[in-house]
């Protein structure tokens, strides 16, 4: 896997250096061809922005310097730029760009870059969030990372990657390492019991009731698709147990079943 990134601050992408991805890079597994657009500038001033047509306060990114920036190092694949007005980054995008061999990201600065660039690199939009950052190279290293983490081998193992709170379609249970016990707070006996099948379903549970206190658009979608998932019995108890007590909170109705 390539990942070319374009860019006029490659000092900030340090941090793909770093801990696995940095891990994964040393070994082959993912290579990051990190560019400064500022070195394909034709201006003698070594400028890459100008005012924009129209009028307006700010700075626009020029098309030259990014096109060159592009052709000449010979970039291929799909080229992404990070934007607040793109599609939302979703695990399903993610997916499918750890699929690809090679893609590019663009990040932009100032108050964006000419459109025609966009247009140029037959470029996507993409956007991390619905806020806006002072440039593109936050962003691209949060979409780096999340693609790099499907990439076969960066991971202990392919199965993590999939079992991951949004991959799996609900939030992560909660985790609970030593001390036993720290500022009068216990970790959950079950936790301690050594039996796995009570761990997996009280996990599963924690899963379902933090899905649906702080994502109910996530609880929903995971209620559309039950039908395709597999559930034990167990499991299936404990399901319509949250459900029930959502109903039950609802209607002002206490759960008395044990």
């Amino acid at each position: 896997m390539k990942i070319n990134i374009m860019t006029l601050f490659p000092e900030m992408f340090a941090p793909l250096t770093a801990s696995m991805i940095g891990r994964a890079a040393e070994r082959g597994l993912i290579e990051f061809n990190i560019v400064n657009i500022r070195d394909y500038t034709t201006d003698r001033h070594n400028r890459v922005d100008d005012t924009p047509f129209g009028g307006g306060q700010g700075m626009v990114m020029q098309v030259q310097p990014i096109l060159d920036c592009y052709r000449q190092n010979g970039f291929g694949g799909r080229v992404i730029y990070m934007s607040p007005r793109g599609r939302k980054l979703t695990g399903e995008l993610v997916a499918a760009l750890a699929g690809e061999r090679e893609f590019t990201i663009l990040c932009g600065h100032y108050e964006g870059v000419d459109e025609r660039a966009l247009a140029l690199l037959s470029a996507e939009e993409v956007s991390i969030g619905d806020y806006v950052l002072t440039g593109g190279e936050l962003p691209a290293m949060v979409l780096a990372d999340a693609v790099s983490r499907f990439i076969p081998g960066v991971l202990s193992s392919e199965a993590s990657v999939l079992e991951e709170s949004i991959y799996s379609g609900l939030l992560e249970y909660p985790q609970y390492t030593k001390p036993r016990e720290t500022d009068g707070l216990a970790v959950p006996d079950v936790l301690l019991s050594g039996n796995h099948q009570e761990i997996a379903l009280w996990r599963f549970e924690q899963s379902l009731r933090l899905t649906k206190e702080r994502r109910p658009d996530l609880f929903e979608q995971y209620l559309e698709e039950l039908q395709g998932r597999k559930l034990s019995k167990a499991e299936r108890r404990i399901f319509e147990r949250v459900t029930r007590d959502e109903c039950d909170t609802e209607s002002g109705a206490e759960d008395t079943d044990i």
